[in-house]
């Protein structure tokens, strides 16, 4: 019987490490450095997010894609692999061991975006347009440097007229069938799901802590679960000996379709995009949401449990009308809501924390949808993407957005680490859009999100003392150079916030205490 037990708790090791981060020191959140160059993350690593509390960055997809030229080198590109050379627009293979490495070393978490339901679109046609020159043929589905071929694909079991999906009310359809005509890979064979580990493990023998598998409403769980066996242990060098690889499944479940996140919370976490779409609204205040609704925030309002849960207020799809959530998703371009809404997640317990850094583009919206939704990133004539610049700010130049290192931002990304494991206590609002909470005795938060004057003295949970405000300024040596609160000795602290202010909400930590 003992001897039963420990290979069942073997077994599940094997799973429930799959949600593990394997964040280090103390670090919480991840940040998306979308469609950004390994060199420039290299550096981001060392000079930025590792002293600022980051834990992890996930990656554009580092496999080698297809070219396309028209629309000129779209962001999408990267999500049509040809092969699984380590090639990309972001570098090549000693680029990314050097990335991976270098952010290791400073402790930040390397997380790959794996493309593994899919290669490239039926439409690709054959020749040397990828991204580092090798040969595929869509039209045969021959991708030799794998090898795939024409046997290794769904279209055999996918029975609608064009072969791409064209009811999601039907299970088989959305898994077996074409997404947007891509190529469906048979994740059922042992030899794709082969194919697939290695290049997964090629990755984490390099370092790289874990994965966003894209597209997972399009693969069978169980198909997923044969992959996700296979997959290595992290790399000793940099992780504790037994660690498994994090995993967050992307899928869009917003209710509605017979395909819901449940079906992958068991293998593990999963993107919660109820989290950004509802957010969303609140902030916002359509349909007569309120801040003072979000008291059970997170499973209350029908989230999946916050130990399978991967949130974010935006995403790279959704931030350009793709994916999910529609009109409500707030994104850099209402800056001062999405501070707001950023900052809230990052005070709250639910999930572990993705933050977005984006670039710009020239938006052109007609009868509501973004004809450039498709752009790429900042870019040389030749398609290649630009460098991140950093300006003496320490804002980004060049069209890259860099929300990650706003100041609001990051403070909120060090004040989730400040009050990691305390409970989320001494709510209060107003009943309308003010609302403030603390974690603990460690931290605590207070939004106007009304069109008037927020005036109270609160209950911040806090030991009594002057507090430097995060939002505003922060701590410097013993300074501050933003607002400054006073706490007594009851833990009650008197708060005035306009609504007309750039950042109409005051947040207070452990360490910001003067």
């Amino acid at each position: 019987m003992k001897m039963k037990l420990l290979i069942l708790a073997a077994l599940l090791g094997l799973s429930s490490a799959q949600f593990d981060p394997n964040m280090k020191h103390g670090r919480t959140s991840l940040v998306h450095l979308f469609e950004w160059r390994w060199a420039d993350i290299a550096a981001e690593c060392e000079r930025y997010l590792a002293p600022n509390g980051f834990g992890g960055v996930q990656i554009s997809p580092p496999s080698e894609s297809i070219v396309v030229t028209n629309p000129w080198h779209p962001w999408w590109q990267r999500y049509q692999p040809i092969s699984y050379n380590l090639c990309s627009r972001s570098g090549n293979e000693n680029e990314l061991r050097d990335m991976i490495t270098r952010c290791n070393n400073v402790g930040v978490n390397i997380y790959v975006d794996a493309v593994i339901n899919h290669m490239c679109g039926a439409g690709g046609g054959a020749g040397t347009h990828s991204s580092c020159g090798t040969y595929f043929n869509a039209n045969t589905k021959e991708f030799p440097s794998i090898p795939y071929s024409g046997w290794d694909f769904n279209d055999g079991k996918c029975y609608t007229g064009s072969g791409n999906i064209e009811n999601y009310q039907d299970v088989n359809q959305v898994r077996n069938c074409r997404l947007v005509g891509l190529l469906d890979l048979a994740l059922e064979k042992d030899y794709v799901r082969g194919k697939a580990a290695d290049y997964m493990n090629k990755l984490i023998d390099m370092g790289v802590a874990g994965f966003r598998v894209d597209a997972c409403k399009h693969m069978w769980p169980g198909d997923l679960s044969a992959v996700y066996g296979r997959l290595n242990n992290l790399n000793t060098k940099w992780f504790n000996s037994g660690s498994r690889p994090f995993i967050f499944q992307e899928v869009i479940d917003l209710g509605g379709e017979p395909i819901t996140s449940s079906e992958y919370t068991g293998l593990a976490r999963v993107t919660e995009f109820k989290y950004g779409a509802k957010l969303g609204t609140v902030i916002r205040k359509w349909n007569g949401e309120k801040l003072s609704f979000l008291s059970n925030w997170g499973e209350g309002w029908g989230m999946m449990a916050s130990g399978k849960a991967l949130v974010f207020v935006d995403n790279h799809d959704n931030q350009r009308g793709h994916g999910a959530g529609g009109a409500s998703i707030v994104t850099f371009w209402d800056s001062r809501l999405y501070k707001m809404a950023v900052a809230f997640m990052l005070a709250h317990p639910y999930g572990v924390t993705r933050v977005m850094s984006s670039f710009r583009w020239n938006r052109n919206i007609v009868n509501g949808q973004d004809q450039n939704d498709w752009m790429g990133p900042p870019s040389n004539g030749d398609g290649s993407t630009k460098p991140v610049p950093i300006n003496p700010d320490s804002t980004c130049g060049d069209g890259w957005v860099c929300e990650h290192r706003w100041r609001q931002i990051r403070n909120m990304v060090i004040f989730r680490n400040v009050v990691n494991g305390q409970p989320f206590s001494n709510w209060w609002s107003n009943g309308g859009n003010q609302v403030s909470f603390s974690r603990g005795s460690r931290g605590f938060i207070v939004i106007n999100n009304d069109d008037w004057t927020l005036d109270a003295t609160l209950n911040t949970g806090l030991p009594g003392g002057t507090y430097c405000d995060v939002i505003s300024g922060q701590k410097e040596g013993s300074g501050c150079t933003g607002k400054q609160v006073q706490v007594g000795g009851d833990g009650r602290a008197y708060f005035k916030i306009s609504n007309s202010e750039e950042d109409p909400f005051i947040a207070i930590h452990a360490d910001s205490k003067l």
